[in-house]
């Protein structure tokens, strides 16, 4: 039976395990917002709150345990700061998750894990129909201009093949007729 083992081994070592939730935690401190699987998005949540609520006690033990942690001198500063400030009133619950569907590559059940009150804005995105017009609007643009340039390069490779022959038929002329013309440059 699995009784009192807690936490989930993700198919990982021990110690790949702890420096994945250590970049995942730097990441979302940093970002505010990331994407990832939903058993590891569950999985650093535990850690993402210890990390907050060391940030919020702002004592020197705190920050070099929270630094001992996550590793980077950038998050640590904003966790002190920031997130400090931001999560004074708030016990608990500092991260959200939201499910965004599978992968494409492997179907992995994939999720948003993020800061609640976040500053970061999200654009949404367009729809299908109004995308797939804008790019064949485009796309119709990019051809007539491409088949302009094409016409004007066949003009110029006419003019310059008529101009070719001209010259051709002239020393084909002058050949028959036993006269060989010879050009010299005057300086």
């Amino acid at each position: 039976m699995r009784h009192l083992k807690s936490g989930r081994k993700l198919n990982r070592t021990s110690t790949h395990r702890k420096a994945l939730m250590r970049n995942l935690v730097t990441a979302v401190l940093i970002h505010e917002r990331i994407a990832t699987t939903v058993a590891k998005a569950k999985e650093s949540r535990r850690y993402i709150d210890k990390m907050i609520t060391l940030g919020k006690e702002g004592k020197l033990n705190s920050r070099r345990k929270a630094l001992d942690f996550v590793k980077s001198k950038q998050a640590v500063a904003k966790l002190f700061s920031t997130l400090k400030e931001r999560y004074a009133n708030r016990n608990g619950g500092y991260t959200r998750i939201f499910k965004i569907g599978p992968r494409v590559g492997d179907n992995a059940e994939m999720a948003i894990i993020e800061l609640v009150d976040t500053d970061v804005k999200v654009e949404p995105k367009k729809k299908k129909e109004e995308s797939k017009k804008e790019e064949k609007t485009e796309d119709k643009k990019e051809v007539k201009e491409k088949e302009k340039k094409k016409e004007k390069e066949k003009k110029e490779k006419k003019k310059k093949s008529v101009s070719k022959k001209k010259d051709m038929k002239k020393e084909d002329k002058d050949t028959e007729n036993g006269k060989v013309k010879k050009t010299a440059k005057k300086k």
